[in-house]
C-alpha cells in the first residue's frame, strides 16, 4: 500500500512537473513571439523612417511617420538642397524652395551636412548644390571655402572660377587645392614610384652586365636548366644585369591633357601624377594641357598646385594641335611614352590627328589614350575616334588613379596595357 501510494504520488508530481515545464515552454514561446514581433516592428519603423527622409515633408502623410530631433534636422538639410524650405525650416512644410543666394544660410547648411552625414555624402551634396542651385559664385567668398569639404570635384569647380576669383579669395582657394593635392600625393605617390621603378629596372636589364651589375637571383633562375648535380652548381650561360637605370634618364614621358570642362577631375589627377613622375630621376616628364590652344606647363611640375592654376577649364578642343606640339619634343621615340587624356571630341583636323598617332606609333613611341583619369569611369566620349585609335593599336579606355601606375609600367616595359574588361560608360 505504501509503495502504491508513493508511486502514485511520484506520478502525480511528475505530471505536475511536466505541466509546469510545458507552461514554461509556452511562456517562453510567447516571449519569443513577442520579441519577434518587436523586432519586426522596429524594422518596419526604420523602413518608414528612411522612406520619410527620401520622400520629404509631403511624404509624411503617406508613411505615417513623423521626424523629430536629429532626423528632422537631417530632413531640413536634404529639403534645402533637393526641393524644400530654407535651411532653417528643419523639415517643416513641402519641398518647394532651396538654399537661395544667402551666404549665411549656405554657411549654416554646410555646417549642418558635415554634422549629420559622412564625408563621402557631404561631397556629393556639395557637388549637387553647386550644380543644381548655382552656388558657384558663393565659392568666391573666403568664408565659404573654409566651410566646404574639399575634394577633387571642388578643386575642378575652383579652377573653372579661377579667372573670376578676387584676390582676397585666391589664397584661400590655393590652400583648399593644396590640401586636396597633398592628400592625393600621399595616396598615390609611393605606389607609383615603386611600380615604375621596378618597370624601369626590368626594362633596363642588360645581357652582358659587369660583375657588380649582375642580378644573381634572376640569373640563377634563368639558368636552372644548367644545374650540374655532380658539382652542386648552376652554370650561368646567360647573365642578367640590373642595368644602371638609377644613374641616367631611361624614359621620356609626355602627358597631354584635355582641359575641356568635362575633364576637370582628370586634370587634377594628371597634374598630381605629373609632379610624381617629374620627381623620378629616371624619367624626363613633360606636361601639356590644351583646349583650342596648347600650354606647356613642364616648368611648373615641381608644384602641382601651380600646374592646376595654370590650366583653364572649358573651351573647345584641338587634339591634333596638341599632339603636334608633343611630337615636336620627341627626340628618342623608342624610349618615349605619350599619354593622351581626352574624351576624344576633336574640334581640329580629325584625319591629321590620326596620322600623327600612327606616325608616333610607327617610330616606336608607346602611345596611351585615356578617356578619363578619375574614379568615376568614362565620361561621354567620341566612339568613332576611339574605334579609329583602337584600329591603330591604341585602345582608348577610362583609367582609375589606382590603375594608372600599372598602365604606365606596362607602357614603359612595352607590354600589353591592363585595359579594363568592362566597356566604358556612355
Amino acid at each position: 500500500m505504501t509503495t502504491h501510494t508513493a508511486r502514485t504520488t511520484g506520478t502525480a508530481t511528475g505530471t505536475a512537473d511536466t505541466a509546469t515545464g510545458a507552461a514554461g515552454t509556452a511562456t517562453g514561446a510567447a516571449g519569443t513571439a513577442t520579441g519577434a514581433a518587436g523586432t519586426a516592428g522596429a524594422a518596419d519603423g526604420e523602413r518608414l523612417r528612411r522612406w520619410r527622409l527620401v520622400l520629404g515633408g509631403a511624404g509624411a502623410e503617406s508613411t505615417g511617420h513623423t521626424l523629430t530631433g536629429r532626423d528632422a534636422a537631417m530632413d531640413g538639410a536634404l529639403t534645402a538642397l533637393y526641393g524644400g524650405g530654407r535651411p532653417g525650416d528643419r523639415g517643416r512644410g513641402s519641398r518647394s524652395a532651396g538654399l537661395g543666394a544667402s551666404a549665411p544660410s549656405v554657411a549654416r547648411w554646410l555646417g549642418d551636412i558635415r554634422t549629420y552625414f559622412p564625408s563621402s555624402v557631404v561631397q556629393v551634396m556639395q557637388r549637387d548644390a553647386i550644380d543644381r542651385l548655382g552656388l558657384s559664385a558663393l565659392l568666391l567668398e573666403p568664408e565659404m571655402l573654409e566651410a566646404v569639404e574639399a575634394d577633387v570635384h571642388l578643386v575642378g569647380t575652383l579652377l573653372s572660377l579661377n579667372k573670376a576669383m578676387p584676390e582676397t579669395t585666391k589664397e584661400t582657394a590655393r590652400a583648399v587645392v593644396r590640401k586636396v593635392v597633398e592628400d592625393l600625393e600621399k595616396r598615390l605617390a609611393t605606389r607609383t614610384r615603386a611600380t615604375l621603378t621596378g618597370a624601369l629596372d626590368r626594362s633596363a636589364r642588360i645581357s652582358r652586365p659587369r660583375h657588380h651589375d649582375i642580378d644573381w637571383d634572376r640569373t640563377i633562375r634563368a639558368n636552372l636548366k644548367n644545374y650540374l648535380p655532380e658539382y652542386g652548381t648552376v652554370v650561368p650561360e646567360r647573365l642578367i644585369g640590373h642595368g644602371r637605370a638609377d644613374r641616367s634618364v631611361k624614359k621620356d614621358v609626355i602627358l597631354c591633357i584635355d582641359q575641356s570642362g568635362s575633364m576637370a577631375a582628370s586634370v587634377v589627377y594628371a597634374s598630381v601624377f605629373g609632379a610624381v613622375l617629374a620627381s623620378m630621376r629616371t624619367l624626363r616628364t613633360r606636361l601639356v594641357v590644351f583646349d583650342t590652344a596648347v600650354v606647356d606647363l613642364t616648368d611648373q611640375l615641381d608644384d602641382p598646385v601651380d600646374v592646376l592654376f595654370g590650366t583653364q577649364l572649358g573651351g573647345g578642343t584641338d587634339i591634333n594641335r596638341a599632339l603636334a606640339h608633343c611630337q615636336s619634343h620627341i627626340t628618342r621615340p623608342a624610349d618615349t611614352v605619350v599619354v593622351l587624356i581626352s574624351d576624344l571630341y576633336e574640334g581640329g583636323i580629325r584625319d591629321e590627328m590620326l596620322k600623327r598617332v600612327a606616325a608616333m606609333k610607327a617610330s616606336g613611341v608607346q602611345f596611351v589614350a585615356l578617356l578619363a583619369l578619375s574614379d568615376e569611369g568614362a565620361p561621354a566620349y567620341d566612339r568613332e575616334h576611339a574605334a579609329a585609335l583602337a584600329a591603330l593599336g591604341v585602345p582608348a579606355f577610362a583609367c582609375t588613379p589606382d590603375l594608372f601606375p600599372e598602365v604606365m609600367a606596362a607602357a614603359v616595359e612595352k607590354r600589353p596595357l591592363p585595359v579594363p574588361d568592362r566597356e566604358p560608360d556612355r
